[in-house]
């Protein structure tokens, strides 16, 4: 059975708030020991203390605030740009590639956009409004259709040397409530797709 104080740790680990402020000196040790050993069913008084010494040595352990700064420094300098009326297909992967080279010749033909997430059993499709069309014809593959989307691209140069760029990136999108649709990576740009209703909210929280 697992130690009080590497139960306190897995829980403050998985837990990017209290986290977050843990590594910025934000936490009340009393406070925070009272409500993990709640949370883990721990209200002994020597529970508590083991939780709250787990936290401050956890502290020491995750701090690295010149790491933070170099993300947000990277981050300052990024190129930031934002597509809306973006509409994404997830197809049957048996379909792939003949049914949509095609397709993507015909979209790129116009310098429009076509980006494709090949995963195990499926393929999503990233076109604009405009091309929707073209991607409807395969509707008897398709397992999923979202519409009403925005596409952000980050231009970062760098963040391939740059390690936690990305995970300080997503964990913006979690802290602010604003769920991920589609998320990929090409060098130094960084591609997230999101629900438009979100998109004002994600221009502001991106502004470093």
């Amino acid at each position: 059975m697992a130690s009080t104080a590497a139960l306190a740790e897995k829980f403050i680990s998985t837990h990017i708030s209290i986290k977050d402020c843990l590594k910025k000196g934000l936490i009340n040790y009393s406070a925070l020991s009272k409500f993990i050993a709640k949370q883990l069913s721990l209200e002994k008084k020597a529970s508590r203390e083991a939780i709250a010494i787990a936290a401050i040595r956890f502290k020491d352990k995750i701090e690295n605030k010149q790491w933070e700064d170099k993300v947000i420094k990277l981050f300052k300098k990024s190129n930031l740009e934002i597509k809306n009326n973006i509409v994404t297909f997830t197809l049957e992967k048996h379909i792939y590639p003949d049914s949509l080279i095609d397709i993507e010749r015909e979209i790129k033909k116009d310098k429009a956009l076509f980006f494709t997430i090949e995963g195990t059993k499926t393929i999503t499709v990233i076109v604009q409004q405009q091309n929707k069309q073209l991607l409807e014809k395969l509707k008897n593959y398709t397992t999923s259709k979202k519409e009403s989307l925005s596409l952000i691209t980050i231009t970062s140069p760098g963040i391939k040397a740059t390690p936690g760029a990305v995970a300080y990136l997503s964990s913006l999108f979690f802290e602010n409530g604003v769920n991920i649709e589609e998320f990929m990576s090409c060098y130094d740009d960084t591609l997230i797709v999101i629900d438009s209703k979100n998109a004002g909210r994600a221009m502001e929280f991106l502004e470093f």
